[in-house]
């Protein structure tokens, strides 16, 4: 049985030459690799060069699937494992695993003792937070607000409470409602909204909140619907002082050395 039974692989987000050639290569050399949909799976497959012989060798794994599906297919990923080979996992674009099923299926294998390892790459989380300017020592990450409209209220309403950065994400036929909903709901807040990210209509926008509601106004029908994240910036109500919660750096440091661990010796 091979050591590691599943790569989690990044895949680009926007610009196709972001593809790694270590991710090119486990694509290529997978027994088994599951997307999100077949379209891009496919897509993304038939451009690097990887022959399709059967349909065997392709599954998918997605919102639809069921809590059996996931135990189903990590035993597929096993029985790969056990004659050899490895299973790559791939999400539409990006890095599996985070706000996807991936997930579930990670936490499957982790429980029966079997090991996954990733393949980083392409992120728009991390795409928005070097693009925004922000010195961030912490934020929230907050993702999807929820459909339900009482629901959706009292999670704005708990954003307005947050001093921390907040990051957030919608499909994008909602990013117009969106940016209208915080500049409703979080007063003069200023926020960075990255839109497209590493492609030709890549669009990183700055303001308040008020003002990034406009200026989509304005956009063109087709980048109104433009993948996007926002990053609402810290307010000064922020106190939280990380390193003085913790205690400064010196005497963390001898508080270690009264509690000495084993470091395992690299091989």
């Amino acid at each position: 049985m091979t050591d590691i039974a599943l790569y989690l692989i990044a895949t680009p987000i926007g610009d196709d030459a972001d593809l790694s050639a270590r991710a090119t290569r486990l694509l290529l050399d997978a027994k088994l690799v599951i997307g999100e949909e077949f379209r891009p799976l496919t897509t993304l497959l038939k451009r690097i060069g990887r022959p399709r012989d059967t349909n065997d060798d392709l599954t998918v794994l997605n919102e639809h699937s069921k809590p059996e599906d996931v135990e189903a297919l990590a035993e597929r990923v096993i029985a790969v494992a056990r004659s050899g080979g490895f299973t790559a996992l791939m999400s539409d674009c990006g890095t599996p695993g985070f706000c996807d099923p991936g997930a579930a299926l990670v936490a499957v294998l982790r429980r029966r003792g079997i090991r996954s390892s990733s393949a980083p790459g392409p992120s728009a989380l991390m795409c928005l937070l070097s693009l925004s300017g922000q010195q961030l020592r912490e934020f929230h990450f907050r993702g999807f607000l929820p459909n339900d409209r009482e629901e959706r209220a009292r999670s704005l309403q708990q954003l307005k409470n947050e001093s921390r950065a907040v990051v957030l994400m919608d499909t994008p036929y909602r990013l117009g409602k969106l940016l209208g909903e915080l500049s409703e709901t979080q007063g003069p807040r200023r926020a960075t909204l990255g839109c497209d990210f590493t492609s030709i209509k890549e669009r990183i926008e700055e303001g308040t909140l008020s003002e990034l509601a406009r200026a989509w106004e304005k956009w063109p029908p087709d980048a109104q619907k433009s993948e996007f994240m926002i990053l609402l910036h810290e307010t000064s109500g922020n106190t939280r002082a990380v390193d003085h919660a913790r205690g400064p750096i010196p005497s963390r440091v001898d508080a270690n050395k009264q509690q000495p661990f084993v470091r395992n010796k690299k091989k």
